[in-house]
């Protein structure tokens, strides 16, 4: 009030407009404001000056409001709806003014147009300074406030976190009771808001918290690795807000504040014994919440969303996400890996034999990586101690050996001889467990390239007769060329030699 003091006073002293400006440090057009004002105000300098700063303010601080005339009326009626298109893409301000000034010909001018809708914008909605696309950006949240769940058995209070998720242009919001920040409450409540919205925007713009960012910066912020691989699955992308930048979230954080009121208020005057009946009323309160009509608008959240935003998300994958867990581990010497949680064995390539490797694991699948690069693709199975196994992962020798089976050896033993085969089979049935005896046949049927059909088949036959199933006896017969002794057919009737040292009848 002092420099209008001024102002005034060298006005009455008849001083040129410049220099009363450059005297009082203020503008031309500002003295030229407060000269008009008190012109018109019909009072001397004197008795302006007699009066005290609050009437002076009165006089000379607020401007005089009039009500608007019938052409800003119908201006400020346009704005609504210029406000909500201007969330399409591809619309712009020149395109609604053009198409305003042909319905009011009378209207105001681009320029005009555009500062008149500023303002309405501002008073409107105070809070928001971006102009928001389309099917663009989801901010996601966790509220300060928490509520709680009570035990029914023992009465024993349980705070429970609350997830807030805005989309930027409709402001559609879906808000939902988790139990923890952690990343796999924090994974399903955003998925479950991509399934609630019926559709993937282009971006996700969560804060700063451990679930979504491992290491914040202002430029290249580390992302959650499952997280990010959430994003992948279903084809958006993760825009963390800037650390310490409260503008950045602004919207997410005005529709925390909306929440307090509009669904903390009448959930707390009951009591939730689950997370199931918790959110429940949750969202009974936000179906009313999104169908109310916005502030100084004709249309509510949900109605904005259908009409402007549906239509721009991304379609949502066939199949949920799997949330993943991680386990570090060795591939031990036959090419497998061990999957601790299950104690369950996985092949990977045999070249990996030694190296350190990273499991990813979901309920369905295990997929194994070294050095970032997936190397090996399996269903989970949960048997301990069993072996998961794919025979491209192993080498030529150790493919060989996968495919033995008691069929296979019976297989190859009858293509020899039939007794060969039944010899083969004598030696499977001798054994607790087939595979005991797989080298043995191995070995027996290895003699057919050594010595030759005929030899292995006489062989078999002569250690059949004897009653004796083991690749040593085999052996013993080719080895000592028994399988060319010719048996006597009298041999039995010949008379025992007459010795010393034979027992018996001695004469």
């Amino acid at each position: 009030m002092s420099k209008i003091r001024k102002i005034l006073k060298m006005h009455s002293q008849q001083r040129p407009l410049l220099t009363i400006a450059a005297q009082a440090d203020a503008s031309r057009n500002t003295v030229k404001k407060y000269i008009t004002a008190f012109k018109a105000s019909g009072f001397t300098f004197d008795e302006v000056n007699a009066l005290n700063d609050k009437e002076l303010e009165d006089l000379f601080g607020k401007s005089k409001e009039h009500p608007p005339n019938a052409r800003m009326q119908s201006m400020l009626r346009c704005f609504p709806h210029v406000d909500k298109e201007l969330k399409r893409t591809g619309v712009n301000r020149q395109m609604l003014w053009e198409a305003y000034f042909k319905e009011f010909p009378d209207g105001y001018q681009y320029s005009q147009f555009c500062f008149y809708y500023n303002q309405w914008k501002a008073r409107v909605n105070p809070t928001m300074h971006m102009d928001h696309k389309a099917g663009d950006k989801l901010y996601v949240d966790f509220a300060g406030e928490k509520l709680s769940i009570t035990d029914k058995d023992t009465g024993e209070i349980t705070p429970v976190e609350v997830f807030v998720a805005i989309l930027g242009a409709s402001q559609l919001t879906y808000v939902e009771a988790v139990m923890s920040q952690q990343k796999e409450d924090f994974i399903a409540a955003c998925e479950n808001t991509l399934h609630f919205i019926g559709g993937v925007p282009a971006a996700i713009v969560p804060d700063n918290l451990k679930a979504a960012v491992t290491k914040s910066s202002r430029y290249e912020p580390t992302l959650n690795e499952t997280f990010e691989d959430f994003a992948d699955h279903y084809g958006t992308t993760i825009l963390p807000a800037r650390a310490y930048r409260p503008r950045d979230k602004a919207l997410v954080e005005g529709a925390v504040k909306i929440i307090y009121t509009k669904i903390y208020a009448p959930l707390n005057k009951h009591v939730y014994h689950s997370l199931t009946e918790l959110n429940a009323a949750i969202w009974q309160a936000l179906e009313v919440h999104n169908s109310q009509l916005l502030k100084g608008r004709n249309y509510s959240r949900i109605l904005q969303f259908e009409e402007i935003e549906r239509q721009t998300l991304a379609p949502l994958p066939v199949l949920r996400y799997q949330f993943k867990k991680q386990h570090q581990a060795r591939v031990i010497k036959n090419g497998h890996v061990n999957l601790g949680p299950d104690k369950h064995y996985y092949s990977v390539p045999y070249r990996f034999i030694g190296k350190h490797v990273k499991l990813l694991y979901s309920r369905t699948t295990v997929e194994i990586y070294y050095n970032y690069e997936r190397i090996a693709l399996h269903k989970r199975n949960k048997n301990p101690y069993g072996y998961t196994t794919d025979k491209e992962h192993m080498a030529s020798t150790h493919r060989f050996k996968s495919d033995w089976t008691p069929d296979m050896f019976l297989d190859w033993a009858a293509s020899i001889h039939e007794d060969v085969r039944l010899y083969i089979l004598q030696i499977l049935e001798r054994k607790q467990h087939p595979e005991q005896a797989y080298k043995s046949c191995l070995g027996v049927l290895g003699f057919a390239k050594k010595a030759g059909n005929e030899r292995l088949t006489i062989a078999c036959q002569r250690a059949l007769s004897y009653g004796v199933y083991n690749y040593k006896t085999i052996q013993t017969i080719l080895e000592n060329k028994m399988d060319n002794y010719e048996e006597s057919l009298f041999a039995d009737e010949l008379p025992m030699p007459d010795h010393k040292n034979i027992r018996g009848d001695y004469k």
